[in-house]
């Protein structure tokens, strides 16, 4: 009687075992297929949330400084407007370094300076510029006021240029203002390859 007992409590315990790991395995399951997920699904939406509101917090920004970015834009538009002006015009170094001789020639008849000869020099490419250059031999001249303002009309005129080189020459010591010599006057232009982008856009 006792061993049917025990037999009976035995089987009884078996089936208590063998529904609780039941239970356990359909809990697991429903963490991994039910619970997990959902975490999951929370957690990407916490963070595209987060992300949205960064996003929005950004746009706030822009439109709260539209004005103050918008004048910037305008203001760097007429700086990059200014500088294209002041380029020397040509598509080609040619043209550029022809342009330039025209400048200088009036400049030298301004000041009255004569010139005596013209000498294009080999152009440079500077990062998104060209460099053109031209060399001026110019006649004795006495008036050193006319030479300086020539020099100066150079440095200042309304096109990016500049005095890279200047050998003056003193022809007699007794008379040191008569002087004549020669000088390399360079200008920029637009670059080729600035030119090729831009066509290749």
């Amino acid at each position: 009687m006792k061993q049917f007992s025990f037999f009976k409590k035995s089987k009884f315990s078996q089936k208590k075992v063998f529904w609780g790991l039941i239970g356990i395995v359909i809990l697991i399951l429903i963490y991994l297929f039910g619970i997990l997920p959902l975490v999951e699904a929370k957690k990407k939406a916490k963070e595209e949330i987060g992300l949205k509101k960064r996003v929005l917090s950004r746009y706030g920004e822009y439109l709260e400084n539209r004005k103050s970015v918008e004048e910037e834009l305008t203001r760097t538009l007429k700086q990059y407007e200014g500088i294209q002006e002041r380029l020397l015009p040509g598509e080609t170094p040619q043209l550029g370094a022809a342009n330039l001789q025209e400048i200088v020639k009036r400049l030298s008849e301004k000041n009255g300076i004569n010139i005596r000869s013209f000498r294009i020099l080999e152009s440079k490419e500077i990062e998104s510029y060209r460099k053109v250059s031209i060399q001026i031999e110019f006649n004795p001249t006495s008036n050193m006021l006319n030479l300086g303002q020539f020099l100066y009309d150079i440095e200042h005129d309304g096109k990016e240029m500049m005095i890279s080189e200047m050998d003056l020459l003193v022809l007699n010591i007794r008379m040191p203002n008569n002087i004549q010599g020669n000088m390399v006057i360079s200008g920029l232009m637009k670059g080729i390859k600035t030119k090729e982008k831009g066509r290749e856009k």
